[in-house]
C-alpha cells in the first residue's frame, strides 16, 4: 500500500508541476476551459487545471514584420509591374486573434495583395512610381481597419520595391538620360551666361575708373592753369604798382630839388631801370612814359655828339 501512495503522491505531484505556466513578457495565452474561451493570461505564474483547461493559442505582443513576394499589379494605364510589400503589424487582442479569423497571417497576406491591387488600379505609371508615401498610407489606413476585428494593429506598411516591364524600364532610363542632358545643357548656358555678366560688369567698371581718372587729370590741369593765371596777374599788379610808386618818388624828388625838364626825365629813366631789375615778367609802359623815354633818347644822342 505504501508504495501505491507513494505513487499517487508522485504523479499528482507531477501533475500539478506540469500545470503551472509561466508566461513571460510580451507574450499572451489563450485559456479554454471544456472547450470554450475562459481567459488571457499576461505575464507570471499561473496555474491551469488538470484535464479541464488547456492553452489554446501562444500569442507574441511584439511588433511583427511581414516580407510577402513581389505581387503583379496592372496600373490604370494598363502596365503591368511587379511589386513587393511589407507589412508591420502588432497583435493588440489575443482572443479576437485567436478566434476572429482562420489562419490569420495567411488573410493578412491575401488582404494585403487586393488591397494593393485596387490602390495601384486608380494610379498610373508615373503616379505609381512618384507616390509612394501615398499608396502606403492608403493601405495601412485599408488594412488596420480591415484587421481591427482580428485583434491586430497593422502601423506601417511599405513599397519595398516597384519593378515595371523591361522595355518601360528602358523608356525610363532614356527619359533619365535625356533630362540630365536638358539640365546640364542649361547649367552650362547660366555659366556661360554669368561669365558673360561679369565679363561685362568688369569692362563697366574699368570705363568708370578711366573716366574718374581723366576728369581728375581735367581738374587738376584747370586748377594748375588756373593758379598760374592767378600768378601772372599778381605779376602784373606788382609791376604797375612799381612804376606808380617810381613816379611818385620821382615827383617828389622834383619838388624838392626843382630840378629841369632834363634832369626830370633822367630820373624816370632810373626809375624804369629798377623795375626792370625786378622779378616782374611783364613790364606796362604809361603812354607819358613812352614819351619821357623819347626825350631821354634825344638828351643822350645829343650828349654822344
Amino acid at each position: 500500500m505504501g508504495w501505491i501512495i507513494g505513487a499517487i503522491v508522485l504523479i499528482v505531484f507531477v501533475i500539478v508541476i506540469s500545470n503551472i505556466k509561466v508566461v513571460q513578457q510580451s507574450r499572451a495565452y489563450v485559456i479554454e476551459r471544456l472547450g470554450a474561451f475562459h481567459e488571457v493570461w499576461g505575464v507570471g505564474m499561473h496555474f491551469k487545471m488538470p484535464f479541464i483547461d488547456r492553452v489554446a493559442r501562444r500569442v507574441s505582443l511584439k511588433e511583427q514584420v511581414l516580407d510577402y513576394p513581389p505581387q503583379p499589379v496592372i496600373t490604370k494605364d494598363n502596365v503591368t509591374m511587379q511589386i513587393d510589400t511589407v507589412v508591420y503589424f502588432q497583435i493588440t487582442d489575443p482572443k479576437l486573434y485567436t478566434y476572429g479569423v482562420e489562419q490569420p497571417m495567411m488573410a493578412m497576406e491575401t488582404l494585403t495583395a487586393t488591397t494593393l491591387r485596387n490602390i495601384i488600379g486608380d494610379l498610373e505609371l508615373d503616379q505609381t512610381l512618384t507616390s509612394r508615401d501615398v499608396v502606403n498610407t492608403k493601405m495601412r489606413a485599408i488594412l488596420d481597419e480591415a484587421t481591427d476585428p482580428w485583434g491586430i494593429k497593422v502601423n506601417r506598411v511599405e513599397l519595398k520595391n516597384i519593378l515595371p516591364p523591361a522595355d518601360i524600364q528602358s523608356s525610363m532610363e532614356k527619359q533619365m538620360k535625356a533630362e540630365r542632358d536638358r539640365r546640364q545643357a542649361i547649367l552650362q548656358a547660366e555659366g556661360q551666361k554669368n561669365s558673360a555678366i561679369l565679363i561685362a560688369e568688369g569692362e563697366r567698371e574699368s570705363a568708370i575708373l578711366r573716366a574718374d581718372a581723366e576728369k581728375q587729370a581735367a581738374i587738376l590741369k584747370a586748377e594748375a592753369e588756373k593758379e598760374a593765371a592767378i600768378l601772372k596777374a599778381d605779376g602784373e599788379a606788382q609791376a604797375i604798382r612799381a612804376v606808380q610808386q617810381a613816379l611818385a618818388d620821382s615827383l617828389a624828388l622834383l619838388n624838392e630839388k626843382a630840378p629841369n625838364d632834363q634832369v626830370l626825365k633822367l630820373k624816370s629813366i632810373e626809375a624804369m631801370q629798377r623795375i626792370a631789375d625786378g622779378q616782374a615778367t611783364k613790364i606796362i609802359i604809361p603812354s607819358e612814359m613812352q614819351g619821357l623815354v623819347g626825350m631821354a633818347n634825344g638828351i643822350v644822342e645829343g650828349v654822344k655828339e
